[in-house]
């Protein structure tokens, strides 16, 4: 299972730090570690890549828009509040990827690999109780890799070619899926060896629970979500000795002194905790869509037909002792309860095929969501997402306009209902737009392909697909789909799309160069 493999990775090659961080630090920031690395950025890079390919391949690889986005308003601000402390360096801001992987697993764990990429495991997602306890969680990861911690530990392994650290890190992600396929591609003892070494070291934990901690603080986030997660992962470790659900515990331990100083930095001059009327209100309507988000996440981790059915049970049994429908832009606790469970359950119903249970749940939901715009959305395509489910075209698909969409979930999914709805013109116009300022979103660019196909486009559906193939990294699979293109083109000269043609000759150049590339740095790697 990709948990196990990723858990592994992460005990494996943990994180990196920037060359010079220290010299846009603000005044009165405490030292870093230093960068005692002699591994580049773009080295480390290509090991990231590597290592992603496998990831984007595998089927517990998640991309789900929705949740993406919210996980996505929570990674934006820390990575420019990084910034903005000048813990993240131009050189690795431009280098690393700084992408965030959702992984299908009910475990807790969340990790970072080479080259500046992450993953949250759906199960920590649905355990978390606010956006502040990811915040804590993502902030960490991040401030591993702004202090090059993982380039660091790979010194230690200085004579390791990039491209054998690589090999060994999919080696042991191999072996926690199939043991007899990991050991044929593991390097005998020195994976094991590598496996051993490369660990966050207690110094690397601590600095990267101060840095984490400023990096959330400056971003917004309340502190108190350090300690709440703290405190979830110590129970965690007192109720879980084996730690099979808690693989975080194991590459990130927790110990007293860790603890003693996350609490030290949370102690506030008297009266400093004391929020404003409408700070209060922002996190209710926060908590509110996290409950919402956790939800999903935990039906995404395909939990089993008995707790579905257990989710849709308890939805419908808060529904049914719902007081009187009242709006407010201020939820409260009970509020927030039942948002997540009405969420939970109309999207169990829906995963059940129990359809009309699904969109009973959803009156009761979008009362509870009145006023509260990001939760109001998520409600909405929600509901698009049954009528699909269902086969049926959203109702919306009439009146929507999918230029207005703001976001990557409702551009997606309002794209769907758009073509259920034959209207594939509208959909391949704002997704072009889309690609055009996102090229590496590899879901759009398949929706694409399928809107040029509905138009009878297949130039330009199958260079679509080349795209979404070059996006997850799979240059091999883009150039053979280009090439494609190509030859289709050749055989049809008299309805030629001579644009197309020469971006689609330019893109196989490219492809191809890139290609080149990787093969010549695999030698000098070797």
């Amino acid at each position: 299972m990709l948990a196990l493999m990723l858990s592994l990775a992460a005990s494996s090659i943990s994180l990196a730090q920037s060359p010079g961080a220290a010299a846009g630090r603000g005044a009165g920031a405490l030292p870093s570690l230093g960068d005692t690395s002699e591994l580049s950025a773009a080295a480390e890079r290509r090991i990231g890549d590597r290592i992603a390919v496998s990831i984007y391949r595998d089927p517990d690889y998640v991309d789900d828009p929705v949740l993406g986005d919210y996980l996505q308003s929570i990674w934006q601000p820390l990575l420019a509040a990084a910034r903005a402390r000048g813990e993240l360096s131009a050189e690795l801001d431009e280098r690393f990827s700084w992408e965030v992987f959702l992984i299908r697993d009910r475990s807790i764990n969340a990790f970072a690999l080479p080259g500046g990429y992450f993953g949250m495991h759906l199960g920590l997602i649905g355990a978390l109780a606010s956006a502040d306890e990811m915040a804590a969680v993502l902030a960490h990861e991040l401030s591993h890799v702004t202090q090059r911690h993982i380039s660091r530990l790979m010194t230690q392994q200085s004579k390791q070619a990039p491209w054998m650290i690589a090999a060994m890190v999919l080696g042991a992600l191999a072996a926690s899926k199939h043991p007899n396929a990991g050991s044929a591609a593991m390097v005998g003892g020195q994976a094991l060896a590598m496996q051993g070494q490369l660990n966050f070291s207690r110094d690397m934990e601590r600095e990267a629970d101060r840095v984490g901690f400023g990096v959330m603080s400056d971003a917004g986030y309340a502190s108190r979500g350090v300690s709440s997660v703290f405190d979830k992962l110590q129970q965690a470790g007192r109720l879980n000795d084996s730690g099979a659900a808690f693989p975080y515990l194991r590459s990130h331990p927790l110990n007293t002194e860790r603890i003693a100083e996350a609490q030290a930095r949370l102690q506030l001059p008297a009266g400093a905790g004391k929020a404003s009327a409408e700070k209060q209100a922002d996190e209710g309507r926060a908590q509110l869509l996290h409950a919402m988000m956790a939800a999903r996440a935990r039906i995404l981790a395909v939990p089993g037909v008995d707790s579905l059915r257990t989710m849709l049970s308890d939805a419908r049994r808060r529904a049914a002792a719902l007081p009187v429908p009242a709006a407010t832009a201020s939820p409260s606790a009970a509020a927030i309860r039942d948002a997540g469970s009405l969420y939970g359950g109309a999207f169990a119903a829906a995963q059940l095929r129990d359809f009309a249970a699904a969109r009973g749940l959803l009156a009761p939901l979008r009362t509870l969501a009145a006023d509260l715009p990001d939760a109001s959305r998520a409600v909405e395509l929600l509901a698009i997402e049954i009528d699909l489910l269902e086969g049926k075209t959203p109702a919306s698909a009439a009146t929507a306009d999918i230029g207005k969409a703001r976001f990557r979930g409702e551009l997606l999914l309002q794209a769907k209902a758009l073509m259920a709805a034959n209207r594939a013109p509208d959909v391949s116009q704002a997704l072009q737009t889309w690609v055009a300022e996102h090229p590496k979103d590899a879901m759009a660019w398949q929706l694409l392909a399928v809107a040029y196909g509905q138009q009878n486009q297949p130039v330009r559906a199958i260079r679509a697909d080349a795209e979404s193939r070059a996006a997850q990294l799979d240059y091999t699979g883009a150039l053979d789909r280009f090439k494609a293109a190509q030859g289709l083109l050749r055989n049809s000269a008299g309805s030629a799309d001579y644009v197309e043609g020469s971006i689609i000759d330019t893109r196989t150049r490219q492809v191809e160069s890139i290609l080149k590339e990787q093969a010549l740095q695999d030698k000098v790697d070797r």
